[in-house]
């Protein structure tokens, strides 16, 4: 899509609410990338398989499937304004069940606790992701949700940066020996005991705090104002406008390819750690690897911005998706630091792919943009279903990542292929967008 340099990406009379609104990409941000070392860490504190680990991931992710649709009928009947203030009511009820959650010391306790943290996040992305479409011109709407979007990896940066200085630096269960073996997996069941309880404090308080400091935000958005959309008038029923807005190709085959792009994207940036732990790289000493793509992933964010005011959404969609299948294959067979640097890049090719397929999907739907939204974070449910695969595949061999060889690689590396054939969907769609203009 070619836009003229005249038409401004943000008018200056929404700039305020604008930045207000945008500040919260990188709190769910903070939210999504403190949680992905959990897989691991979960794993060793909990003695859990890989599937098992992985289940951290299906309550996560499985939260926003759960509530994107009431969280748009939601906004719908009230605003935007209240949608997301009951967002991050959820978001501090969910990290401050935490603490319940380490005193009982119970699995399902830290699930329970993430599920209903991300039942706020799904608000919070149900409500700004529409809201910043529609904060100016609709020919500069997908540049203004990649600019939004380009704040999250930097939430997502403070997110890792506490997880590798507040929780996985001080698990003790995750030490190594002089031979690089797990002291925690030899010691007797009552020094575990007194480990697990002390690491499962460790995981708890940077979520606790999180959720206190939530609430000075919900303090401050509550007295600011803000412009809401107006409605028209009219009532319909709900199934009237999902109907219709599922006969349209775009929004329908985005749904899908968002499913996948995000199933992608967190099996990416949550296996990393198994990936290099083969490679001798402990969960701690992994997270300047993901800080890493997070970065590249940040600056492909404010360089795709740029580029879309110049290539059609789709052409650059369906090439950057090339690109990621490209490095996704150079993770999958090329063994040692050099997969491991190839998996890092994805997360380039990954910046423009949320917020562009976003844009594409909601272009020209007007107010039904809010259930439309509602579907495509629902969409975010590849995330809870592809980690969970890719973690039964890291099984196949043991509870190890490099048990057995698949197609002359360890499981590992070959589990990987999951994300390429996520990226081969989401380059389809690019490519009807732009050639078949679907």
């Amino acid at each position: 899509m070619n836009t003229s340099k005249k038409v401004p990406v943000v008018p200056s009379d929404l700039l305020v609410p604008f930045i207000l609104i945008t500040s919260l990409f990188a709190l769910w941000g903070f939210a999504n990338d403190i949680t992905n070392p959990m897989v691991s860490a979960f794993k060793k504190v909990l003695e859990l398989n890989n599937t098992q680990a992985s289940w951290v991931q299906m309550a996560f992710y499985g939260g926003y499937f759960t509530m994107a649709l009431p969280a748009a009928i939601f906004a719908k009947r009230y605003s935007y304004k209240k949608g997301i203030l009951l967002g991050l009511v959820l978001y501090t009820v969910g990290a401050l069940l935490f603490y319940p959650a380490a005193a009982y010391e119970q699995f399902i306790f830290f699930l329970l606790a993430l599920y209903i943290l991300t039942f706020g996040l799904a608000f919070l992305e149900t409500t700004a992701n529409p809201f910043i479409l529609a904060m100016g011109p609709e020919e500069t709407a997908t540049q203004r949700l990649n600019l939004a979007q380009a704040f999250n990896p930097i939430g997502a940066l403070a997110g890792l940066f506490a997880a590798q200085n507040f929780i996985l630096g001080s698990l003790q269960s995750d030490d190594l020996d002089a031979n690089g073996h797990s002291i925690y997996e030899t010691l007797s069941e009552s020094a575990k005991a007194t480990i697990r309880t002390a690491d499962l404090m460790v995981i708890r308080n940077p979520y606790v705090i999180l959720g206190l400091a939530i609430i000075i935000i919900i303090v401050l958005i509550s007295i600011v104002k803000m412009p809401e959309r107006k409605e028209d008038g009219t009532s319909e029923r709900i199934g009237v406008t999902i109907a219709r807005i599922f006969k349209g190709k775009r929004f329908r085959e985005g749904v899908l390819a968002q499913m996948f792009y995000v199933g992608a994207q967190i099996m990416c940036w949550t296996y990393i750690y198994q990936y290099a732990e083969t490679l001798g790289i402990d969960n701690r000493s992994a997270v300047p690897y993901a800080m890493t793509a997070l970065g590249i992933f940040l600056v492909g964010r404010w360089i795709c911005t740029w580029l879309l005011r110049y290539v059609d959404a789709g052409k650059l969609l369906m090439y950057f998706s090339m690109l990621a299948i490209l490095f996704t294959l150079g993770a999958v067979f090329i063994q040692g630091m050099t997969g491991l640097y190839s998996l890092v890049m994805i997360s380039f090719c990954m910046s423009l792919m949320f917020p562009t397929i976003y844009g594409i999907a909601l272009e020209g739907m007007g107010d039904d943009s809010k259930y439309g939204a509602a579907f495509l974070v629902m969409a975010i449910v590849g995330g809870a279903i592809m980690p969970l695969l890719q973690g039964m595949i890291l099984d196949i061999g043991g509870l190890g990542y490099q048990d057995t060889l698949i197609l002359g690689v360890p499981e590992v590396n070959f589990s990987f292929i999951l994300p390429m054939f996520c990226f081969v969907a989401v380059g389809i769609y690019g490519y009807r967008v732009y050639k078949l203009a679907i």
